[in-house]
């Protein structure tokens, strides 16, 4: 009878749950109200604005003594650490063999008919492409439209200097076949935004597709579309223009710099949240949002939190929290391989990447991207109630017009923008260091934080006055909140963030029975049957993954006991709210079938769908966190010839494939969690193959 009562309370609840996030006048988060404020208050978007003009404000030319020392991203962030007495501050050093281009020169010069110069890397560091050889020559410009292979057969380049309007590599590739000495491209990136932004570039050694020779790269400038057009119109007007460049290069030690930092708990043994960013992205390209902006960021939660558990203001968290800076991928992957033994025990990793940007005036919004069904987890759900906290509460409503306080939660920093905070919340993406966490080998369940669309992304305009100290300071307050919560979680809090997961659930869930609505919405009578399949197909796969991320709070209580009964009574509300979604969608279906004048469906599996529903992988003994890219290692270990017998054939998601074995998931759900969350259909045959695959590696069993 006590377990129909909680199933009860947890049914009428959801809707609440559900909808609360639309009422103008109540608002709530996971901490209490009182350190909320001293989170607000403690944080600065000033300071984290400050950090990233001293570390990256514009693109610069980097000293060659720089590279034989410290960068000065990493002293940057290192000495802050320590003048703010935050713990474990440690700047580790790995020596990289391949040396790093470094510009030191790149001039362009009008010598005839008139002298004056057209760019220079001193002016812009963006002016000079990266890869460029040394050089000092005099030559003739010569037009070549956008560069093609063909434009540029039909012009004489030898010996000359290619001018064209497009992509920078495409244009310096094709003219140096045909024996140009160097190239100048015209932007045509995003010019509709800013008609003086250069993107970002990069060129190398060509390779002659017909003899297989090698040529080395000659030199490459870039030029924005305002500046380039007047060159542009003289070329094609038939002057002749000669012009001098000079270019000087050098080629400098190569190290990988990630600073690292350690929040400790209370348990010296358990690490609760790594908060990572990237502060370098190449040595080359410095952008004061990409990521300039990130690293500042959890600099400046690293500070705030630090300070107020030193004060005394929030109690020491239960379990550690950790932050990482360093090269993208290139420094987070060694890192987490170094530290693998010490973090493989770690809860999640929110990665703060692009957070900085004015948001109003970049056309943006604050983006979430989730994690996988294959790494699902509360870390979602967390995250998803601060920034509602921050974007429900920094909007003035039409319902408090008449209220002291007409924007109800005002966060906003001193110099900063004070308007409403823009935020959406997403599906899954990568590229970014939040996919070192996510592998299959590592199982840090990953999200990532993200101002977009970024309108000067990778190119010469991404510059400090794009950010916005109040940004800033919102994105501190998020993660902040969201860290603290997890690493001081216990039993109550474990509770609280499961009935925050079933109150979205539900609103979640209603969402993929509207697809799978309009899913039988456009049917005729011959595709009925599959598409209404899939849509079942759809909403199962939802209805797991939303039980599933229910099951993931258990790691934060004293035991599991502790909190099952009220789990699994949630667990039961989303199969109830489930059923019921699928019997709404039946009588969908057969309203369309009665439209279309057939016989309603009901869903039938084929015989591989059978099979693959009895069969459930689990990872092997000792298979699991394991390290990063140990995946494809073991996958490489079985012999060529074992593997041809199980074909994988088209595109398919091995990594998701791979992280969706839990031991509960059948191969058929695997498909369905698959296909749910892309936007194609997965072959259930390459499902099936790519688990014989790694049962051949030693990695699941059936």
């Amino acid at each position: 009878m006590r377990q129909r009562f909680i199933v009860l309370l947890a049914l009428l609840a959801l809707p609440v749950l559900a909808y609360a996030q639309y009422t103008p006048w109540y608002y709530w988060t996971f901490l209490p109200e009182e350190q909320m404020n001293l989170i607000v208050g403690e944080a600065s978007g000033e300071t984290a604005f400050a950090t990233i003009m001293e570390t990256g404000g514009y693109t610069r030319n980097r000293r060659p003594e720089e590279y034989n020392t410290t960068f000065k991203e990493s002293a940057y962030i290192y000495d802050k650490l320590q003048w703010y007495g935050v713990p474990g501050a440690y700047l580790q050093r790995i020596p990289v063999e391949r040396p790093v281009w470094n510009g030191i020169r790149g001039d362009l010069w009008e010598v005839s008919p008139g002298l004056t110069k057209i760019v220079s890397y001193r002016d812009n560091a963006f002016h000079l492409t990266e890869g460029s050889n040394s050089a000092d020559v005099e030559a003739e410009l010569v037009w070549v439209g956008s560069g093609s292979a063909g434009e540029i057969a039909d012009v004489n380049v030898q010996g000359k200097i290619a001018v064209g309007h497009g992509n920078v590599r495409t244009i310096h590739n094709n003219a140096i076949l045909q024996g140009a000495v160097g190239v100048v491209a015209i932007s045509t990136s995003r010019n509709y935004v800013d008609p003086l932004q250069i993107p970002q570039g990069r060129i190398g050694n060509v390779r002659n597709p017909q003899t297989g020779e090698t040529i080395e790269a000659g030199f490459a400038f870039q030029m924005n579309i305002r500046e380039g057009q007047y060159l542009r119109s003289r070329l094609r007007r038939g002057e002749t223009i000669v012009a001098h460049a000079r270019v000087e290069v050098s080629f400098e030690r190569n190290e990988i710099q990630n600073v690292e930092a350690h929040i400790p708990g209370r348990d010296p043994n358990a690490t609760a949240v790594i908060l990572s960013a990237h502060i370098f992205e190449g040595l080359m390209k410095q952008g004061a949002n990409d990521n300039k902006s990130g690293g500042a960021a959890i600099l400046e939660i690293a500070r705030v939190l630090n300070t107020l558990i030193e004060e005394g203001k929030l109690p020491q968290p239960e379990r550690g929290i950790r932050f990482v800076w360093g090269p993208e991928f290139a420094g987070t992957r060694p890192w987490v391989a170094s530290r693998f033994d010490e973090i493989k025990g770690t809860f999640a990793n929110i990665n703060m990447d692009m957070v900085g940007e004015w948001l109003s005036l970049n056309q943006a919004y604050f983006c979430l991207m989730r994690t996988t069904f294959g790494n699902t987890h509360y870390i979602n759900d967390v995250m998803e109630n601060y920034y509602r906290y921050v974007g429900e509460g920094n909007r003035e409503r039409i319902q408090n017009r008449g209220m002291v306080h007409k924007v109800p939660r005002r966060i906003v920093a001193p110099m900063g923008a004070d308007e409403p905070f823009h935020y959406s919340i997403e599906t899954h993406y990568g590229a970014s260091d939040h996919v070192v966490f996510n592998d299959w080998g590592v199982r840090i369940p990953g999200i990532m934080m993200i101002a977009w669309p970024d309108l000067w992304y990778h190119t010469s305009g991404d510059v400090v006055d794009k950010a916005d100290p109040t940004q800033l300071k919102r994105a501190v307050v998020i993660a902040a909140a969201a860290a603290y919560t997890i690493a001081n979680a216990d039993d109550a809090m474990a509770l609280k963030i499961a009935g925050e997961i079933a109150g979205n659930s539900t609103r979640r869930l209603g969402h993929q029975l509207n697809i799978a609505m309009e899913m039988v919405n456009h049917t005729n009578s011959d595709n009925l049957a599959d598409r209404y399949k899939a849509a079942v197909f759809l909403l199962e796969a939802h209805i797991a993954n939303e039980k599933a991320t229910l099951e993931t709070v258990y790691e934060m209580a004293s035991s599991r006991a502790a909190i099952s009964d009220n789990i699994e009574a949630l667990q039961k509300s989303v199969d109830d709210i489930g059923k019921a979604q699928l019997d709404a969608l039946a009588a969908h279906m057969t309203a369309r079938a009665g439209v279309l004048g057939i016989r309603p469906i009901s869903v039938s599996l084929t015989s591989a769908e059978r099979r693959a529903e009895r069969i459930v992988p689990q990872l092997t003994p000792g298979s699991f966190k394991m390290g990063p890219n140990v995946l494809g290692g073991m996958m490489s270990a079985v012999d060529r010839s074992e593997m041809a017998n199980f074909p994988i054939t088209g595109r398919f998601d091995r990594t998701e494939a791979a992280r969706l074995v839990n031991g509960t998931n059948s191969v058929l759900m695997i498909k369905k969690m698959l296909d749910a969350q892309s936007s194609g259909t997965t072959s259930l045959e390459n499902v099936m193959n790519y688990m014989e695959q790694l049962r051949l590696a030693g990695v699941v069993t059936f």
